[in-house]
């Protein structure tokens, strides 16, 4: 478990960071989320000892991090925004470097390159210089480098930064992965990277935590607005989408209607609503003896849910 308390950190005497609190626990997969200044890779820097905080405290698998940085270094694996790589070295030679750097023997690191080449796709090039390698594989380089040791955290800053999309879809299997072996912590501002990877989600802005939970938690409060678009087979009479909207606004949580379009030999209508609704909505439909020909519900997305929560305006402000 990775444990924070009041954590806070300074750049000449400006906050870049908290006071912040938060736990994440063993073999979960969680997000940091949150706009450029947020504070997510100050965050992520203090979680791997790469940073002292200013004040507060913070526990990685119950060890001080502030006390014993060196200790804590053993359990993680950390893959900055731009990797720590030598163009120079050959990769599996930078590999047997960097786990030597962590208190691995020779022995050790020998026993480990094979499989940690395998998982990270690099047998094909562990005998090429790092500096001929493409970006894709740069990062693969990273990512190998952090679970050389074979951590318990694994810490990744932007890992999809500056990959085509072959490449970002090579990269999250490549986390799926790793999830299955390690608690894994994501920074990144790409929604659809965090949605699809993450179980969980810190969402930062202005140094400061403004939400935590699943994706379906944060997009939960009552103030959310969803959309329900309901398509109704046009009756009778002289107006017969003002017949249809008087159905529709007295719906209980309907707060707007919007103005209909053809769809499928009906009109269709989208409704923006406080709930999911489409019982109440059916029901209404059916007792004024109205057609219903389609009913679609849509609830908010993570884009929605994180500009509500950022306020939309620069993180670091």
């Amino acid at each position: 478990m990775i444990r924070a308390s009041n954590l806070s950190k300074f750049y000449g005497g400006k906050r870049a960071l908290g006071p912040v609190a938060f736990e994440i626990n063993d073999g979960e997969t969680v997000g940091f989320l949150g706009l450029n200044g947020a504070g997510k890779t100050t965050a992520l820097r203090i979680l791997a000892c790469d940073l002292r905080p200013s004040a507060g405290t913070i526990e990685v698998g119950g060890v001080d991090a502030v006390a014993q940085p060196h200790e804590v270094r053993k359990r993680i694996g950390f893959l900055p925004e731009n990797p720590p790589l030598y163009a120079d070295m050959v990769v599996s030679d930078y590999l047997r470097f960097a786990g030597e750097l962590r208190g691995m023997s020779k022995a050790e690191v020998k026993r480990r390159l094979p499989e940690v080449l395998e998982i990270t796709d690099l047998g094909d090039v562990a005998s090429d210089q790092i500096s001929t390698l493409s970006h894709g594989y740069r990062q693969r380089v990273g990512v190998a480098q952090a679970i050389v040791h074979d951590p318990k955290f694994l810490i990744l800053d932007e890992p999809t930064r500056g990959l085509d999309p072959v490449q970002i879809v090579e990269m999250r299997n490549l986390i799926h992965d790793l999830k299955q072996n390690h608690t894994v912590l994501i920074s990144s501002h790409i929604l659809t990277e965090i949605s699809q990877t993450c179980d969980r989600l810190l969402v930062l802005g202005r140094g400061k935590i403004l939400g935590a939970g699943s994706e379906q938690d944060l997009s939960m409060s009552e103030t959310d607005i969803r959309q329900v678009t309901v398509v109704i087979r046009p009756p009778s009479g002289d107006d017969p989408k003002g017949q249809i909207r008087t159905v529709l606004v007295a719906i209980e949580g309907v707060k707007s209607v919007a103005d209909p379009y053809e769809s499928g030999g009906g009109l269709a209508f989208a409704l923006e609503t406080t709930k999911d609704c489409r019982a109440e909505v059916g029901r209404a439909v059916v007792v004024a003896k109205l057609d219903l020909l389609k009913l679609d519900y849509a609830r908010s997305e993570l884009e929605t849910t994180f500009i509500r929560l950022v306020g939309g305006t620069d993180a670091s402000n």
